[in-house]
C-alpha cells in the first residue's frame, strides 16, 4: 500500500522528468486511485485558494513615490537598481510592469533578473511565471545567470518539470551566451536529489540524475566534485552503494577529481547501512588519513553499524572519537550501543559507558534515565 502511494504521488512527475531530459524511465501512468491521500490537483486548489485569501494589496502612494524616483528617461539599469533597494516585492512586480507600458523602454537581462530574483525570494511564483513567459518570448533576451535563477527559484516551488523545460531550452538555444554550465546541472543536481524521502524514489529520481549527468558529459562539461557527489549521493540513497563506489574510485582516475570529506561521509553512511563495516572501517582510515573528520551522521552511522555487528569495543571507540571531534550524538546511537552491549553480555561496558556520559553531562536528564531503564531492562 505504501508503494502504491509513492507511485501515485511521484511517477507523473517522474516519467516527464525522464521524458524532458531525453530518457525514458520504465514507469507506469497508471495508478489505482486512492481516496485516503488528497490528490495533487485538489492539494494545488486549496493551495490557490489559500493565497487568495491573503492575496497582496498594492501600496499606492508608495508606488507613485518610487516611480517619481526614476529619471525621465530610466534605463534598465537604472530600473533595476530600484527594484534591488525596494523590500516590497508585489510593488516591485508591479513597477516591472509599468516600465514595460512606458514607450522607448525595453528590458534587458538585469532588469528582468533581478526583478524574477525578488519574486522568487518571496514566493511569489505565480508573477515571477509571468516574467519568465516574457523572457522565454524574446530570443535575443536570456543568459546563463538569468536562466540559472529562473531554475533555481522553480525547484524551490516543487515545480521541477517547469525547471527542466526551462533546462531543455537553454540546451537548444541560439544565443551561446544561454547554454547550461556545470552551475545548472548543480541546480538541478540538488534539487532531484532532494525529492526523495525514501530508498524506492530516490533510486527513481536517480534515473534522471545520470540522464543529467550523461548528458553533461557528452556536451563537453567536465563533472567536479560537486557533480560526481551528488552521483555518489544519489547512489547511496538509492541503496546502490557499489555503483557509489565505482563514481569514487573513478574520480580522480578518468574526472581528474579528488575526493573531499562529503565523498567520504556519503559513503561511510551508506557502507554502514548495509552492515559492510570492513568496508566503512577502511574509508574511515583512509579518510583521517587525509585530515578529514567525519560528520555526525557518518559516526552516528558508524558506531550504530559496529553495535549491531557485535563489535562493541570499536563502538565504544568510536564512539569517543566522535565526542572528542565535537560531533553530537543521537540518542538512537546511545540507545543501541547500550542494548547491543547488554546482548553481547558486556554488561560493565554498557554501565561505565552510561556513567561517563552522566559525569561529563553528555545526556540530559530524561535522556539518562531512558538509557538507564534500557540497561535494567536487558538485566
Amino acid at each position: 500500500m505504501m508503494i502504491l502511494r509513492l507511485c501515485k504521488s511521484y511517477n507523473c512527475e517522474l516519467f516527464l522528468l525522464n521524458q524532458s531530459v531525453g530518457r525514458f524511465a520504465c514507469i507506469s501512468m497508471y495508478m489505482p486511485y486512492s481516496t485516503s491521500v488528497p490528490t495533487r490537483s485538489l492539494r494545488r486548489r486549496i493551495s490557490n485558494r489559500k493565497k487568495s485569501i491573503t492575496k497582496p494589496v498594492l501600496n499606492e502612494s508608495k508606488f507613485q513615490e518610487t516611480i517619481t524616483k526614476l529619471p525621465p528617461r530610466f534605463t534598465p539599469e537604472e530600473l533595476a537598481d530600484a527594484i534591488t533597494l525596494e523590500e516590497d516585492p508585489f510593488l516591485c512586480f508591479h513597477l516591472f510592469n509599468w516600465a514595460s507600458q512606458q514607450p522607448r523602454f525595453k528590458h534587458v537581462n538585469c532588469s528582468y533578473h533581478i526583478a524574477i530574483r525578488k519574486l522568487g525570494a518571496a514566493k511569489m511564483y505565480k508573477e515571477m511565471d509571468d516574467i519568465v513567459n516574457q523572457v522565454l518570448s524574446v530570443r535575443h533576451i536570456g543568459n546563463e545567470n538569468l536562466y540559472n535563477s529562473i531554475i533555481f527559484y522553480f525547484t524551490k516551488a516543487g515545480k521541477l518539470i517547469r525547471a527542466v523545460n526551462i533546462f531543455r531550452h537553454m540546451v537548444t538555444s541560439m544565443n551561446l551566451e544561454c547554454r547550461p554550465t556545470i552551475r545548472t546541472y548543480h541546480i538541478l543536481f540538488k534539487a532531484l536529489l532532494g525529492r526523495g524521502n525514501n530508498s524506492y524514489t530516490s533510486h527513481m529520481y536517480m534515473e534522471t540524475v545520470r540522464s543529467l549527468f550523461r548528458q553533461m558529459v557528452d556536451s563537453g562539461i567536465e563533472p567536479d566534485v560537486f557533480a560526481l557527489n551528488c552521483l555518489v549521493k544519489g547512489y547511496v540513497l538509492s541503496l546502490h552503494v557499489n555503483d557509489a563506489l565505482r563514481i569514487f574510485h573513478q574520480m580522480s582516475v578518468v574526472y581528474n577529481c579528488q575526493p573531499n570529506s562529503f565523498t567520504y561521509d556519503y559513503l561511510i553512511h551508506g557502507l554502514c547501512a548495509q552492515g559492510r563495516t570492513i568496508n566503512a572501517r577502511e574509508l574511515l582510515n583512509e579518510m583521517k588519513g587525509k585530515g578529514f573528520v567525519p560528520n555526525g551522521k557518518s559516526y552516528n552511522s558508524l558506531v550504530n553499524a559496529f553495535a549491531l555487528t557485535g563489535e562493541i569495543d570499536d563502538a565504544v571507540k568510536c564512539l569517543w572519537e566522535m565526542i572528542e571531534n565535537s560531533r553530537v550524538v543521537d540518542f538512537i546511537t546511545y540507545r543501541t550501543l547500550v542494548d547491543e552491549s547488554c546482548r553481547k553480555g558486556k554488561y560493565d561496558e554498557a554501565t561505565r559507558v552510561l556513567e561517563m556520559l552522566r559525569e561529563k553531562q553528555l545526556v540530559d536528564r530524561d535522556s539518562y534515565e531512558k538509557l538507564v531503564n534500557v540497561l535494567h531492562k536487558d538485566l
